[in-house]
């Protein structure tokens, strides 16, 4: 197997764009996050919920193989330059022969516990264990339940020493260049403020329904909001944490970690077919103990563990990872019922590509609710305008983190030059946008609905133009 280096942000390179929607054979309905990729390299992306995708091509490697894949389903192969855009590309279902898995000499797990233990044990095999960097777009939007109120769209690089160093110290992610970014929590963020001023006058007693948007300045309101989102939303968060999984499973108290098990359960479910390789669906359950995320200075504890994991059954690498913590514990239903109206306060999805017996992160989806204006409750004294604010559909916000990674760079020169660099992780700051960047650059195809209300935004948006 070779690697092909694309420097996607070169401009010097022609580029073919192909693009079409992914369809279930039988059922006609669209599939998400499906496999787009080119053969022997890392370019390619994902599908979005209608199954749609776009992916820019080197020209040079117009003759090379198109793959379209999904869990369950036989793969579409053929080449570059024959790939047909104007037509739909169907997808029927795969599944493994169970007679055929059963006649192996080599003694298997057999149970869901086994084999995600075997899994954890083989990472040293799996993953990777030299340095690379990572190219890759970032999508990251606030809503609520009628609206956007927040998205940037970003360029990015991610350092990683390999999976046996530390995260915390030898994974480094800089913002590059930035497409969009639109805000509009001005009024929606007074909890923010509140939870700020109490940090920095260590006063327990501030209220955001006590407070007042016309006395705060704008760029007073700005660095609340701006420290909230870094200790909530910051990329170091997702990626040198706990919820990385699998990269950071022999960090102390790992979620992943030596005791696993007395979180979580594992049974295996039945086995599939990705990209013509028999792959173990296990489903992911609570074990005795809540899962605690222990985030500092936030009530992030007592869940239990809901998903699935996906694992190849010839090496027994880690596929694909869908992780959801929902509340169990008393106090954290009580509060994700209150502050939330929902009970699952994380959603993530890992998704790794394999190139060269390695297996290295290809897609990230990560979804968790967040505290905005929860204030006073409504009542029958407030009146209609004020009894608005506090809607449901208005009241509850969320935010998603979308990740694509499409190149992945190993030469030794170009990573050290790199780390000379001045690094910056800032996605919040505002930055030029550079038109000729973006013309050769990967990104995540927005929904038909999101891109209906991406448009919405950028007529209101108004906060950080003060």
């Amino acid at each position: 197997m070779t690697f092909t280096l694309l420097l996607s942000f070169s401009s010097i390179h022609s580029q073919t764009e192909i693009k079409s929607k992914i369809v279930d054979f039988m059922s006609m309905m669209p599939i998400e996050s499906a496999s787009i990729y080119i053969q022997n390299t890392t370019i390619g992306t994902m599908s979005n919920v209608d199954g749609k995708f776009v992916l820019l091509v080197p020209e040079e490697h117009d003759a090379d193989t198109l793959v379209i894949s999904s869990i369950g389903y036989k793969s579409f192969k053929t080449p570059v330059n024959e790939f047909d855009g104007t037509m739909d590309v169907f997808l029927e279902e795969d599944v493994a022969e169970l007679d055929e898995i059963v006649l192996v000499a080599e003694p298997r797990p057999t149970t869901g516990n086994e084999i995600v233990l075997k899994a954890l044990q083989k990472l040293e095999a799996t993953m990777p264990e030299n340095s690379y960097l990572l190219k890759g777009f970032l999508r990251h939007k606030e809503r609520n339940k009628k609206e956007f109120k927040w998205l940037i769209e970003s360029a990015i690089t991610v350092y990683d020493s390999g999976y046996a160093t530390n995260s915390a110290e030898q994974l480094k992610i800089n913002v590059d260049e930035v497409r969009k970014s639109y805000d509009l929590r001005e009024v929606d963020s007074l909890f923010a403020y509140a939870a700020y001023l109490t940090n920095k006058s260590n006063k327990r007693n501030l209220r955001a329904r006590n407070l007042r948007r016309d006395t705060i300045r704008t760029s007073t309101l700005v660095n609340a909001i701006k420290w909230n989102d870094q200790r909530v939303n910051g990329l170091e968060n997702l990626l040198q944490g706990k919820l990385n999984l699998v990269r950071n499973s022999t960090a102390s108290n790992s979620l992943f970690g030596e005791d696993i098990l007395t979180n979580h359960q594992f049974e295996l479910d039945t086995i599939l077919v990705d990209n013509e390789r028999k792959i173990y669906k296990v489903k992911i359950e609570g074990g005795l103990d809540y899962v605690d995320l222990n985030t500092p200075g936030i009530f992030n504890n007592g869940y239990q563990a809901e998903g699935w994991m996906y694992i190849y059954y010839d090496n027994y690498a880690i596929k694909k990872i869908e992780y959801q913590l929902v509340a169990a514990s008393p106090n954290q239903k009580k509060r994700s019922k209150d502050l939330f109206g929902t009970q699952t306060n994380h959603k993530l999805v890992i998704n790794y590509l394999e190139f060269d017996g390695r297996m290295y992160p290809n897609y990230i989806y990560y979804e968790t609710p967040k505290l905005v204006n929860v204030g006073a409750k409504p009542s029958v004294d407030m009146t209609d305008e004020e009894k608005e604010q506090f809607n449901r559909d208005e009241r509850y916000y969320y935010t998603i983190q979308e990740i694509l990674f499409t190149d992945v760079i190993f030469d030794e020169e170009t990573i050290a030059s790199r780390l000379a660099s001045t690094w910056d992780s800032d996605i919040f700051s505002v930055r030029p946008y550079h038109k000729d960047f973006w013309k050769n650059y990967n990104t995540l195809l927005e929904s038909e609905e999101e891109e209906q209300l991406i448009q919405d935004l950028t007529k209101r948006s108004r906060l950080f133009k003060d």
